[in-house]
This record gives structure tokens, C-alpha cells and sequence, in this order.
């Protein structure tokens, strides 16, 4: 199977000038954890989800870190970090440049690169505008229309080994 078969087409998206809240908004609004980020071409520019909203002022759940350690890390990161937290735009606080593939990406790559980079979604684009999303719930989907109908009922070990 192929990307374009389980993607998701309709596909809520959001500018990098969005207000954060109204990104928290929508992602409650349409139960779903991360939204691309596209630019006025319709060109992924980056992606915002759940955990990007985790380390926020507003929670009192910002990064705490001991002053010794600031002086390491320096003072860019900890910039970085800090934008991040108190950031107002999705632009502000979004994973720019993130993962795509394309609707020809087999699903082996597919899972391969969320594994690799630790993601639960993938935006889908076709010369470089968004066509579509992959998500984990895409590939259970895909998992679920392959299996094949079970009678309602337990089967017993016999049942079973003869099924075999």
C-alpha cells in the first residue's frame, strides 16, 4: 500500500500568523493532536501539535533548569526555549521544517521515517502543497480494512487450529 490510499484528504491546516489559542482551539474542536502549518501557496512550513503546547508559561509548565546548567547550554537554546514557551503565533512555536512525503511513499517508508524521527504524523504533499496527512489512527485504519471479519464469539483453541 501506498501513502495516498489511507492518507486523510480533508486535511485542517493552519498559518504561521495563526493565534496559538485558536490552533489549541481547532485541534479540540476536531479531536486531532497536530495540524500542518502552510503558507499562503499552501507549502508545508512546519507543524504544530499537542507536545508543542506541553512546556507553557501559561501552565506554570515551562522548562526549569538550574542556573549552572544555563550557563552550558547557552544563551541561544535557551532563547529558543523561551519563545517556545511564551510564544502567541504558531509560528513562534511550530517544528519548522518538518518530515513530508508523497501520496508514491510506500507505507514500510512511511512507518519508517515515525519511527526514525519519533512522530505520530506525516503531512502528505504533491510539489510541495499539502494534499493530505498520515497519522498512527491512518495506519490502524489501513491495518483494520485488511483483517479479515471473525465470527461474533469466542473461538475455541480447536476453532482456531483448524482455521490454520
Amino acid at each position: 500500500m501506498r501513502a495516498g490510499e489511507v492518507m486523510t484528504r480533508d486535511v485542517i491546516s493552519v498559518g504561521a500568523e495563526t493565534p496559538a489559542i485558536d490552533a489549541v482551539r481547532l485541534m479540540l474542536e476536531h479531536r486531532i493532536s497536530g495540524l500542518p502549518v502552510v503558507d499562503a501557496a499552501g507549502k508545508v512550513v512546519g507543524i504544530v501539535t499537542e507536545g508543542d503546547f506541553l512546556r507553557r508559561s501559561e501552565l506554570g509548565t515551562e522548562r526549569q533548569r538550574p542556573r549552572w546548567l544555563e550557563f552550558l547550554i547557552g544563551p541561544g537554546r535557551l532563547a529558543s526555549e523561551y519563545v517556545h514557551a511564551c510564544g502567541r503565533r504558531v509560528g513562534e512555536i511550530m517544528t519548522d521544517e518538518p518530515c513530508t512525503i508523497a501520496e508514491s511513499t510506500p507505507l514500510e517508508e512511511v512507518v519508517q521515517l515515525m519511527e526514525r524521527h519519533r512522530i505520530k504524523r506525516i503531512p502528505v504533499v504533491r510539489e510541495h502543497r499539502l494534499v493530505g496527512i498520515i497519522s498512527r489512527a491512518n495506519l490502524l485504519q489501513a491495518l483494520a480494512s485488511l483483517a479479515p471479519e471473525t465470527a461474533a464469539g469466542a473461538s475455541s483453541d480447536a476453532t482456531i487450529r483448524e482455521q490454520v
